[in-house]
This record gives C-alpha cells, sequence and structure tokens, in this order.
C-alpha cells in the first residue's frame, strides 16, 4: 500500500473481513444512534473501518520509527486480523531499548485518543462526525489497553520482557516469563471474554444476551486466544533460536573440498575427493582462482557407469559475488548473507580468499532446526 519511511506496508486479506464486520457491527450501532442515516450508516461505518485501520498504522509506525531510530531493519509492516505487526528484523540490544520498542505504540494510540477526544469537544456529539470521533477515541483506548497487558506476543508483554531481562541480565529469561502470561491471558480471554459479556459488565444490555450474540462472543473470544497463545509460543521459539544462533558458524558447517579443472571426469574428482577426504568439488581455473561449485544434486543424478565420460564442468554452477562467504561469518550475520543471496552451496574462503570449503544451505537448515528443537538453557 505504500512505503512510508522505507519500510513496505501490506494488507493481508484477512483485514477484508475484519472491515466488513465492523461494518455490518458499527452501522447496527449507528442505526440505534443516528435512525435518520438510513442505509448511508454503513458507508460511514465503511469509513470507520478505515479510519479505525489507519489508526492501528500509525500505532504500528511508532514501533517502526523506533526500531530505525536504534538501526533495526524492519522488513514491512503488516496490517491484519485484529490488528497489525511490525516486523524487525533483529533484537534489540538492551533491555531500555526493547521497552521503548514496546511502549511506543500504545502510547501513541493513547495520544491519538486524546486527540479525538479534543475533536469531540469542537463538533456536536448527536452528528456523524461527533460519533465518528466518539467510536475512534474509543477504539484507541481499547487498542492502547489492550496492548499493554503484560503477556507476549502484545506489546505489554514485551515490556514485560525487557524489565526481567534489566533485573536477571538474561533476555531469555524474561521472554520465558512475558510468553508464559501470555498463555495464561490466553486462557483467561478464553474463558473470560464471553463471561464479561454474558453478565452485562461490559455495558451490553442484558435483554439482547443469548443466541447469535454469545456465538459471536465465544467465536471472537477464541480467535483472540487463539492469536495470543500462538504468539507466546512463537515468541518462545524465536527467543531460544536467537539463544543458539551464535553456534551457527560458518567454518564448523563447511564442507571440506578440493580444487578440480574444468575437463576432469566426474570419476577422477570423485576419486580425489575420497582420497581426501572432501566432500566437495570446487572448479578452478588454470591460475587456480575459484570460478565454480560442482553441485551436490547433480552429482547425485549422475549415474555410476557414466561419470568417467562426464566432465565436472557440466555438473557446477558458476560462482557470483554472493555465493562467496566469509569462514568467519557467524549467527545472523550469516543468516542474513544466505537470505540475501540464496544458493544451494556457497564457497566458504579464508582471509587472502583461499579456499576453505563449501557450504551447503542443506546443512545450514539442518543446524537451524537443531538450534530450534535443542532446550533453552
Amino acid at each position: 500500500m505504500g512505503r512510508p519511511f522505507g519500510v513496505p506496508v501490506y494488507v493481508s486479506p484477512s483485514w477484508f473481513l475484519v472491515a466488513a464486520l465492523i461494518t455490518w457491527v458499527f452501522g447496527d450501532q449507528l442505526d440505534q444512534i443516528l435512525p435518520d442515516l438510513g442505509p448511508v450508516r454503513y458507508l460511514v461505518s465503511l469509513f470507520f473501518a478505515v479510519a479505525f485501520y489507519a489508526s492501528v498504522l500509525v500505532h504500528e509506525l511508532a514501533h517502526t520509527l523506533a526500531a530505525l531510530r536504534y538501526k533495526l531493519p524492519v522488513r514491512r509492516i503488516r496490517l491484519q486480523f485484529f490488528g497489525g505487526v511490525s516486523e524487525i528484523e533483529k533484537e534489540s540490544e538492551t533491555p531500555g531499548r526493547e521497552f521503548v520498542l514496546a511502549f511506543v505504540g500504545p502510547l501513541l494510540s493513547l495520544a491519538l485518543a486524546g486527540i479525538f477526544y479534543l475533536g469531540m469537544k469542537a463538533v456536536d456529539p448527536a452528528t456523524v462526525p461527533g460519533v465518528l470521533l466518539a467510536g475512534l477515541m474509543i477504539s484507541n483506548l481499547l487498542v492502547a489497553a489492550f496492548n499493554l497487558l503484560p503477556g507476549l506476543p502484545l506489546d505489554g508483554g514485551r515490556m514485560l520482557r525487557a524489565v526481567i531481562w534489566g533485573i536477571t541480565g538474561k533476555p531469555m529469561a524474561g521472554t520465558i516469563a512475558a510468553a508464559w502470561v501470555g498463555r495464561g491471558l490466553a486462557v483467561a480471554v478464553l474463558l473470560g471474554l464471553p463471561l464479561l459479556t454474558h453478565t452485562g459488565i461490559l455495558g451490553n444490555r442484558t435483554d439482547e444476551i443469548g443466541g447469535m450474540n454469545t456465538v459471536m462472543d465465544a467465536l471472537l473470544a477464541a480467535i483472540l486466544a487463539a492469536i495470543i497463545w500462538t504468539g507466546a509460543g512463537n515468541s518462545l521459539r524465536m527467543a531460544r533460536l536467537r539463544e543458539h544462533l551464535p553456534e551457527l558458524r560458518a567454518r564448523a558447517l563447511t564442507r571440506r573440498a578440493i580444487p578440480v579443472e574444468n575437463a576432469t571426469p566426474l570419476s577422477e574428482a570423485l576419486r580425489r575427493a575420497n582420497a581426501a577426504g572432501a566432500r566437495a568439488l570446487v572448479v578452478v581455473d588454470g591460475l587456480g582462482d575459484p570460478t565454480a561449485i560442482v553441485r551436490e544434486t547433480a552429482i547425485a543424478s549422475v549415474p555410476e557407469h557414466r561419470r568417467p565420460w562426464v566432465a565436472v564442468s557440466t555438473l557446477a554452477q558458476d560462482l557470483t559475488d554472493g555465493m562467496k562467504v566469509s569462514a568467519e561469518l557467524t549467527g545472523e550475520e550469516l543468516l542474513d548473507h544466505l537470505r540475501a543471496n540464496p544458493a544451494t552451496e556457497y564457497l566458504v574462503l579464508e582471509t587472502g580468499d583461499t579456499i576453505y570449503g563449501v557450504l551447503s544451505a542443506l546443512d545450514v537448515e539442518k543446524a537451524f532446526v537443531k538450534a530450534m528443537a535443542r532446550p533453552q538453557s
């Protein structure tokens, strides 16, 4: 939908479902408040739905600007079912920055609520602008209050994580605590929201309780609870991964390779590799400079009886600058390089461009999965 501050904004298809739901529900409320509007009330309701999500976008832009201020890359902003998300690619370096990153979103939602409240004072509350401003004020207050709940993946959960991180000095301890609080919130929403609406505590009329309203309340609670529970679990998995990311080292994952010339038969090249205890082949020119990597999948596709007649050059992939990896790369730097330069194999070089070996994307993926499955410390 655009690139504010260079960050792309996407609208998920689920947004249209929510926009239709808001239009329907708010339209019914408008019929009670402003009955003279007639069918036009649904056009006003659609405007409210768009304005509400514009407020959500401002909320997410606050997170994005704070992240960019701390030089943390933001992949994109997504507006989706029940809100939005700013996809920040790296972790905050300090608990203080993590707290600020989380707090600016609800703070801006509160500021928007204040602006809409001031706008209400300048118009007649029994008019379309008055009702819209009141609705936007209340919705932004709800967004701020909901996001301040102290459980991941909500902003309040990130703030709780930052506080525990600051006290213990362990970001993982903060993540575990905030994630389990988030799961507790999910259970509370699942059970508590239908109970609150059923008793009329939230201000709904008790004579309207029952039937379809009860089903809708239960469905809404189940969806919200599922989103919170899933987000808390994902936060735990990502934290566990980041804890073990330093163990992903290009040097440790690299397969030993031997240099071979273009015209070398595959059978001879494999014989040399076996003799040297190597598991990869790098094609070099007459000066010994690497020009290509013999693809592992291509080797496997050649029957053994054909290998004496197939030159390694026919199975090789020409090297690009992105396929050259320093043996010193580790963790997020390694993953960032591979993500920016997708390939099946990479040439790993020592200082001075000396051939160290070949790094398989499959080996990195296996190490990645292993790190995810390893229990947290």
